[in-house]
């Protein structure tokens, strides 16, 4: 139990999450904390409920008062100074780090230092979209935030992007490779973007990325 002390992490780091079956196997899961560091014991994950995981239902079916053996944080995909305009790339669940990420940074000027920040974020259909409102909103209060959703199954009734996230790279970082990207999701996701950033001139040194299964 983490009692009321203040729960320590840098935005963008992960937990391990530990539970055994009722055949005794012991499951070991990696999820991105999901919300900003704060003065605040608790946090949030940002979960799918995926058919056959054992380890999504049990922490989506969780109860208040119900305890799961967790360790960490853990990882070094976090932000790296200087602080310079950035591309957030994300598709499905891959968005928690970033959602912890930018509500830290746009928190507090002398954190984004005015810099442009967009947030490039795939699904397939509307109901898919993670924080999607939560997201407008920052939009609408941060000058230099840019948001924009993609969908590649998107209804008739979508005025948003469409295609893949990478379709949509090239009109942000095109001639920019003074610019950082972070990218986020299934590893085919990460690797094209990578590929077609390096493409166009950027440094991968200005990449950083993590990929899940």
């Amino acid at each position: 139990m983490l009692g009321m002390r203040r729960f320590g992490f840098v935005a963008g780091q992960w937990l391990s999450f530990k539970q055994s079956k009722s055949d005794g196997e012991e499951l070991t899961r990696a999820y991105s904390i999901a919300s900003p560091p704060a003065e605040d014991p608790r946090f949030a994950l940002c979960l799918n409920r995926v058919q056959d995981g054992f380890m999504s239902k049990f922490l989506c079916d969780m109860k208040v008062g119900d305890e799961i053996a967790c360790q960490g944080p853990f990882g070094d995909f976090i932000l790296h100074p200087p602080m310079r305009d950035t591309l957030f790339i994300a598709t499905g669940t891959g968005i928690a780090p970033f959602r912890s990420m930018l509500h830290w940074l746009l928190a507090d000027e002398s954190r984004h230092q005015g810099k442009q920040l967009w947030l490039l974020f795939g699904n397939r259909y509307e109901k898919d979209i993670y924080y999607h409102e939560e997201f407008q909103r920052l939009t609408a209060e941060r000058p230099n935030f840019h948001y924009r959703p993609v969908l590649s199954r998107g209804s008739a009734e979508w005025t948003g992007l469409r295609g893949y996230v990478q379709e949509h790279v090239p009109e942000i970082a095109q001639g920019r490779s003074d610019m950082h990207a972070y990218i986020c999701g299934l590893d085919k996701m990460v690797k094209a973007n990578r590929e077609l950033l390096k493409s166009i001139g950027w440094d991968r040194k200005s990449i950083r990325y993590e990929k899940y299964d």
